[in-house]
């Protein structure tokens, strides 16, 4: 998974739909499924909520130390419950958050990925590791990426 930061609550509604819709076949696959995220607000957090209401394990990749802290205060309190939700924590070996620690665990994640969700809304990255850079580095490892985005939104100012 990766997508955007700060969606309107329609959007969010939105999303949370269609990966639901997204994510079902996966639920009934024997075994189960397990669903990547870093946990940021956005589209990360309606990602790794959506894995765990449908059974799956949620498996989180952390920048670097001090990445909670780069978080808005009013997602701290997600952060730390899907934190704690996760099965499995892959903590990057970084002494603090800064882009290229970003875009470093989006590449862990696609690497290890089969399929990749983005919430993008096809326009450039807004900085190096935005969304945009992490779907180009899936298409060019040849993986699968489904788009999710509202017709005609746009996103809000950075």
């Amino acid at each position: 998974m990766t997508g955007h930061r700060g969606l309107t609550e329609v959007q969010r509604c939105y999303v949370d739909a269609e990966l639901r819709r997204l994510l079902a076949p996966f639920a009934r696959v024997a075994g189960g499924f397990a669903g990547m995220s870093c946990l940021a607000d956005g589209a990360d957090t309606v990602f790794a909520d959506v894995v765990l209401d449908l059974g799956g394990r949620l498996i989180s990749v952390i920048p670097a130390r001090g990445y909670r802290d780069l978080q808005p205060p009013g997602h701290l309190d997600d952060y730390d419950r899907l934190v704690r939700s996760c099965a499995e924590v892959r903590r990057q070996d970084r002494a603090q958050p800064d882009l290229p620690s970003l875009m470093d665990a989006s590449r862990v994640l696609v690497d290890a990925a089969d399929h990749i969700i983005a919430v993008w809304d096809g326009q450039p990255a807004r900085g190096y590791g935005g969304t945009a850079d992490v779907v180009a580095y899936a298409r060019s490892l040849g993986r699968p990426v489904q788009i999710v985005w509202p017709t005609g939104a746009s996103r809000q100012p950075a």
